[in-house]
This record gives structure tokens, C-alpha cells and sequence, in this order.
């Protein structure tokens, strides 16, 4: 069997239900992908608009947020050719033009060990108020000096799954200064429909003080 067709014999529809059961899915035949394959692959899985809508109808206590992400144009980047980045935003659904968050990622892949990984590697932009709707704008415009990306801040290596991607944060999280905590977790689940995020801060005392709790973020494409 070649491998296009194992490639298309494991990929199988998602199935809604426990990801995050405190077990790492086991290494599928497609960690063997070229790694620009999967760079494009965790670049679609990302691009695009999505939201929680559909939760927070289900949920009053789930917040209704919007996520956008778009591909963007980095000058200066000489020395990683081979990486893609993006731009991302969330704003509550009420509150689109005022984003909460806002962060520039780049999508490469690592080797890990003996295994090939992406890596989204997020950078904070010091001036975060002059890319609000940046992904509006067409995509000759969306133009960054690398100098402008920040310094990075965390990352999140994701493996192939079936029908798309997984994903966390170091095991001891990434620093973050975010309504009193100091140390930020997730956990990540790409796939076509969308995206289940763990995120959850945490303050010095190891409590969480934001975050999800009994149920993933549940982002959507619209």
C-alpha cells in the first residue's frame, strides 16, 4: 500500500466527544507527511472565521467570541523560508472592532526527538491596536516588518490525528500577565469544521483563575 492511500485509509471523520481525556492519541501514519504537507494543512485548518455562537446559545455561562485568522506577509523573515505566518484576533461577538486578543503565529515544522512536529509559535505585537482588521484588508496589504512581530511568547507542537490536528502547550505552560494570572496552558484540536480549545490561566499559586473548565471552547467555522 503506498502511502497517498494509507494517508486516505486513516483519515476518518471526526467524531464529537472526549478529547481531552488526559490520553495523547497514538502516532497516526501521517507523521510520516512531508513537512510542508502539513504546514499547509495546519494553515487552512486555521485561516478563515470562527466562533462560539452555537455554544453560548447552548451554554448562557459560555462567551459568544469570534476568532479570525488570516495569512500575512512577513519582510525581514530571511531565515526561516520555509515558514507561514498568520494573524489572529478574537473579540467578543458584540464587540468586534475592540479584540481582546491579538497575536501574530508562525507555522513551521520542527523535528522533535524522531518525530516531525508543527510548531505554532506565537509572537505578542508590541502595538496591537494598529492591526485591528488587518484580516480585512486584502491580502497585498497585509504586510509586517519581522520586526514588528514581537517577541514570541508560547508555543503549541501539533501531531496529525484522524481528520486533522492535536495539540498542547509545554507541560509547564507559557508566561502570560492576563487578569492575574502568570502562566497560561492549552490544549488544541484542529479539524475542518473548526477548533476545541483548552485554555486556562493560572496564578502563582498554581489556581486557575480563567479559563475553560468543564468543557472545551468550541469554535466553528461560519
Amino acid at each position: 500500500m503506498n502511502s497517498l492511500i494509507l494517508t486516505r485509509t486513516i483519515v476518518l471523520a471526526l467524531i464529537p466527544g472526549c478529547v481531552w481525556c488526559g490520553v495523547v492519541p497514538p502516532l497516526q501514519a501521517r507523521d510520516v507527511a512531508l513537512p510542508d504537507q502539513q504546514v499547509a494543512e495546519v494553515t487552512k485548518l486555521l485561516v478563515g472565521t470562527m466562533d462560539t455562537t452555537a455554544q453560548a446559545r447552548a451554554n448562557p455561562q459560555a462567551p459568544s467570541v469570534r476568532m479570525t485568522t488570516c495569512q500575512i506577509q512577513v519582510v525581514g523573515a530571511v531565515d526561516r523560508p520555509q515558514a507561514v505566518f498568520l494573524y489572529q484576533e478574537q473579540a467578543l461577538t458584540d464587540q468586534l472592532t475592540q479584540p481582546y486578543r491579538q497575536r501574530f503565529l508562525e507555522i513551521a515544522a520542527v523535528q522533535m526527538e524522531s518525530a516531525l512536529r508543527v510548531r505554532s509559535l506565537t509572537f505578542r505585537p508590541p502595538h496591537p491596536d494598529q492591526w485591528i482588521g488587518l484580516c480585512a484588508q486584502p491580502p497585498a496589504q497585509r504586510v509586517v516588518q519581522v520586526n514588528e512581530l514581537g517577541q514570541p511568547v508560547c508555543s503549541v507542537l501539533l501531531r496529525p490525528q484522524a481528520g486533522g490536528y492535536w495539540g498542547e502547550t509545554p507541560a509547564e505552560g507559557c508566561p502570560t500577565s492576563v487578569r492575574g494570572a502568570v502562566r497560561i496552558t492549552n490544549q488544541v484540536e484542529l479539524f475542518p469544521a473548526g477548533m476545541n480549545t483548552w485554555d486556562r490561566g493560572f496564578d502563582r499559586q498554581g489556581q486557575q483563575v480563567w479559563g475553560a473548565e468543564s468543557e472545551a471552547y468550541q469554535f466553528r467555522r461560519n
